[in-house]
């Protein structure tokens, strides 16, 4: 986790500058009854946010914030399905907590030109093999948009449904 605050710092950071050009232009469930994957393209779902302008103190000026959309809002809580891409956070192995993205490492928000409502957080209840293929996850979605420290997702109690080969 040590290492996973510099990089959610330098995200955040990432965030206000490359955000505002995007900004300007445009009861909890089990885990076996999570919405499939197929059914409902949670990355799209999870891209339809807009952002605000709010002072924070510690940075001492204004950054984006993100504002939810009523479709993001009810699935905070519920458990769903998700596909993507494991962002290692310490090394290539396995882990119980890394970030996920929509978009292959190479294409990511941290390296490529994605925004930020592509990636989360993911809190693995056992560690997780790296893989460069996609993955989909199954886990509790919670929302965020206060935490400037933290991602806007965070995917809590995941585990794997499936691994391609």
């Amino acid at each position: 986790m040590k290492y996973l605050r510099p990089i959610l710092a330098f995200t955040w950071m990432f965030l206000f500058v490359s955000v505002i050009s995007v900004a300007q232009n445009k009861a909890t469930s089990s885990i076996e009854t999570a919405i499939p994957a197929q059914e409902q393209n949670m990355w799209k779902v999870l891209s339809k946010i807009t952002f605000k302008k709010q002072y924070d103190e510690m940075l001492g000026f204004k950054v984006d914030m993100p504002v939810f959309s009523t479709e993001i809002k009810k699935y905070e809580g519920k458990v769903i399905e998700i596909k993507g891409y494991i962002i290692p956070v310490e090394g290539y192995k396995g882990h119980t907590e890394f970030i996920f993205s929509a978009f292959p490492y190479s294409m990511c928000f941290f390296c490529g030109g994605a925004g930020p409502e592509t990636v989360m957080e993911v809190y693995a209840k056992e560690a997780v093999k790296y893989t460069a293929e996609p993955v989909t996850l199954r886990g509790k979605l919670e929302l965020n948009d206060s935490d400037i420290n933290r991602l806007m997702y965070a995917l809590r109690e995941a585990v794997v449904v499936k691994a391609e080969k």
